[in-house]
């Protein structure tokens, strides 16, 4: 006769991995099934091999959309958000290709928000191609400054693409660009207060020039490094080359457009099958991507109104809690990078 087995030890919860859950927890577990909340071992399993949307839910799809339609143009970073959320939560992480794709949200805020500039200086650069003077008019003239601006970008992130969507998602590398980009911000604020102390008037849109422009442009590239954020970094460029705050606000956002249409229809076609490969990817994208787009445009003009009389403080200070409560975060084990 063989020896009975012995019958495994009585578990007073559910398990998670090889952990029982205890009566707090699966508490927490049963509250948080709605939202697409799971146990945060699983959380830990799966951050090696982020999903894209498969394992998503409407309401997360709404929930990220909102969050990068509302990060997208303040400088506090859309990337580092749509990654910081998800892991507080419990969510997978949605990937770079689904972050990529919703940005033609906030491409469409853009357009609609700056429609009339946006119709302007394509025509103008059109019509001057067509009369053989590119550069004839002050339109025409942006149009290309915008163009020269988003060539970094384009080279730096065909360049470096396997890097920007594997190693630099770390969440220690996002935490050290939220703090590296709040101190060079600030430094950028000083430099503007101290050209005001000096009686030198900023410039205004109509007074970029091709330094500005590649100055921006350099800058944008910068911003494919997670957590370092688009809006800042241009805006950054632009206090440093003595543009006002509004100004530089405004010329990143025209940059913007370029660059994100770019990203959004790239990354839509490389990874078509796993972002719709079902009926329901479909509409949690196409959701999310309005959820963007919407709070997007609610964003920009908030943005331009603060800085038409207010400095970038609030963002700095916000960037240095978020990354050094990232850090902590990360080095107490509440967070895995």
């Amino acid at each position: 006769m063989g020896q009975a087995r012995r019958a495994p030890p009585a578990h007073h919860g559910w398990l998670v991995g090889r952990r029982s859950l205890t009566k707090p927890e699966l508490r927490i577990t049963l509250v948080g099934k709605w939202i697409g909340w799971r146990p945060l071992t699983t959380v830990r399993a799966s951050l090696s091999h982020p999903t894209l949307i498969a394992d998503m839910t409407l309401l997360q799809a709404i929930v990220l959309g909102i969050v990068q339609g509302l990060t997208e143009f303040l400088p506090i970073s859309s990337t580092a958000h749509l990654l910081i959320v998800p892991r507080l939560l419990g969510w997978a992480d949605p990937g770079a290709a689904f972050s990529a794709v919703i940005q033609i949200g906030t491409l469409v805020a853009v357009l609609l928000y700056f429609w009339t500039d946006v119709w302007r200086i394509g025509r103008a650069t059109f019509a001057g191609l067509a009369a053989g003077r590119p550069l004839g008019t002050y339109d025409a003239r942006l149009g290309w400054l915008i163009a020269v601006a988003t060539l970094p970008i384009v080279v730096v992130g065909l360049v470096f693409q396997d890097a920007i969507e594997t190693t630099l998602r770390s969440l220690y590398v996002i935490s050290a660009s939220l703090i590296g980009l709040a101190v060079v911000l600030s430094l950028a604020e000083l430099y503007v207060r101290w050209e005001l102390r000096r009686g030198r008037v900023l410039k205004q849109l109509d007074r970029i020039g091709w330094g500005e422009a590649i100055v921006v442009g350099l800058a944008q590239a910068v911003a494919l490094v997670p957590g370092s954020s688009r809006a800042g970094v241009t805006i950054t460029g632009g206090l440093f080359c003595g543009l006002s705050r509004e100004a530089a606000a405004r010329f990143s956002f025209l940059c913007s457009l370029p660059s994100i249409f770019a990203a959004g229809v790239y990354e839509l076609y490389k990874e078509r099958e796993a972002l719709v490969g079902s009926q329901s990817d479909a509409v949690n994208l196409l959701a999310a991507t309005a959820a963007a787009a919407i709070v997007g445009y609610w964003s920009i003009g908030f943005l331009l109104r603060l800085l038409r009389t207010r400095t970038t403080l609030v963002f700095i200070v916000y960037r240095l809690v978020l990354g050094f409560g990232l850090l902590a975060a990360l080095t107490s084990g509440v967070l895995q990078p």
